[in-house]
């Protein structure tokens, strides 16, 4: 069979356009991928070029949060549903599993009901899924390779949002939003260890670098709850100008940088002294933080104007402000190894 030089040139373009998408720009860099609720879609973000360059649909439906795979080439994108944690609407009940070389919807994993699955994470040690799953108070494990649910971890709590996985990946705690706890969970064993009180109602949860700390929003006061992870009590309280909520530690352990949705700014909190050292003003209602694996760059979802701010943390100065989709929300990063 003869190929013309022509289409010869067009299957070469296209074999290095996907597999660029898998190993990003330089060895620092990555995707940034970002759950576009009202878009329903997948957002993917070349933060070189600082643009939205794919938008993946996931079925027509509405995905809050993201997980990349460690080799940056699939994303992960739980089917929440239309609504907000605890509130009536339809209860999700899928996981659409993005290839991000072809940008497109390779499978969806399909729960036996819905259970409206929200965060996910990938164990750092034994690589499955893990997936809050808020109906069933649960945590529930999931198998990448094939999909396949292999286990479930019980949070002993009603609307358990949000996961946090300690570097060893020995423990899970996730932020239980209605009842205000946190559920501390032995994932090996995938048991409850604990339930710790919190506030009458919290929201995200993020752990130190070091894992001695994690960290959840009181949102019904300015203040972030201080979790020593060795006695599972709330050790401290952070004062924030306004309610804080998703929030991510810079990778050298000094810094977690947190969204105050209704301040339109992010808190720069110093770990040394547990103390607010700097606000940068950012566009409406930022959501989620993330901060690049690099370090250089922390990313803040903000829903309202569909927007992602990159902020340079040698400065803490918002660099520029990037068009995502509407409603942007979780972010993830996939990795350019």
């Amino acid at each position: 069979m003869r190929y013309s030089v022509a289409a010869m040139i067009l299957a070469a373009a296209a074999v290095t356009a996907a597999t660029s998408i898998v190993e990003g720009q330089s060895s620092g860099d990555g995707w940034l991928l970002v759950a576009n609720k009202n878009d329903q879609a997948l957002g993917i973000i070349d933060p070189k070029a600082g643009r939205q360059v794919a938008s993946v649909p996931v079925g027509g439906v509405t995905g809050h949060e993201v997980i990349a795979s460690p080799d940056g080439r699939k994303a992960y994108v739980p089917i929440f549903g239309n609504s907000g944690v605890g509130k009536p609407g339809t209860d999700g009940q899928h996981i659409a599993v993005v290839d991000l070389a072809s940008r497109t919807v390779e499978k969806t994993f399909a729960f036996t009901k819905g259970v409206r699955p929200h965060h996910p994470l990938v164990g750092p040690k034994n690589g499955l899924l893990y997936v809050t799953t808020e109906i069933e108070n649960s945590v529930t494990v999931i198998d990448p390779k094939t999909m396949t649910i292999v286990g479930a971890v019980p949070t002993g709590q009603a609307e358990s949002h949000m996961l946090a996985i300690s570097s060893d990946g020995a423990r899970g705690y996730t932020a239980n939003v209605g009842p205000g706890t946190v559920s501390v969970l032995d994932l090996a064993k995938r048991a409850t260890v604990t339930v710790i009180p919190v506030a009458t109602h919290v929201q995200r949860i993020v752990l130190s670098v070091d894992d001695k700390w994690a960290f959840t929003s009181d949102t019904t006061a300015p203040r972030l709850a201080v979790i020593d992870t060795k006695s599972n009590t709330v050790s401290r309280w952070i004062d924030l100008p306004k309610p804080g909520y998703g929030a991510a530690a810079t990778p050298d352990g000094k810094f977690l940088v947190i969204a105050l949705p209704s301040a339109n700014a992010v808190g720069v909190i110093d770990l040394a002294t547990f103390t607010l050292a700097k606000t940068i003003e950012t566009p409406p209602s930022p959501q989620e933080t993330l901060v690049r694996p690099d370090g250089k760059y922390a990313y803040v979802s903000c829903d309202v104007p569909g927007k992602v701010a990159a902020i340079r943390t040698s400065d803490w100065t918002v660099e520029t402000v990037i068009d995502a989709g509407k409603y942007a929300d979780g972010l993830a990063w996939a990795s350019g190894r």
